[in-house]
């Protein structure tokens, strides 16, 4: 087994793929409630930093995780809705602990805290879901 396929470095870059999106989720969040303060701001950044870490996590895991490749747009459009429906049940672990912690008082990085955590438990259960029902062929 060569480094490149042993199982710590394979732990190592999905760890790192999650905190690539974490970042990106919560970036944006960051910027877009620092663009909209309105009434529903929590709900706009939620739904901001959901479609940037999605985007983020399927564009890195398809490749360098489950090393799939595909040829062509229908490719994609099999997919990604799947990666997506897979994402659904993952995003009720990670919001729900982001909201949890955003219940517990008003300073702003109780939110980031819950959306950090919550996001560390979503990603490790949507390996598990894509693994078995978006890349099966190619999983790792």
């Amino acid at each position: 087994m060569t480094r490149l396929a042993s199982p710590t470095f394979f732990a190592l870059r999905h760890a790192a793929f999650a905190a690539a999106a974490t970042a990106a989720n919560v970036a944006t969040q960051y910027v877009s409630s620092t663009l909209y303060t309105g009434r529903y701001e929590l709900y706009a950044a939620m739904a901001a930093g959901t479609l940037a870490g999605r985007i983020a996590k399927y564009v890195l895991d398809r490749r360098w995780i489950f090393h799939d490749r595909p040829t062509s747009r229908r490719g994609h459009a099999v997919e990604l809705p799947l990666y997506t429906l897979t994402g659904v049940l993952t995003t009720v672990i990670f919001r729900g602990t982001e909201l949890a912690f955003a219940a517990l008082g008003d300073a702003p990085w109780l939110r980031y805290v819950g959306a950090v955590l919550g996001l560390a438990a979503g990603y490790t259960a949507k390996y598990r879901l894509d693994r078995g029902f978006v890349f099966r062929e190619r999983a790792a």
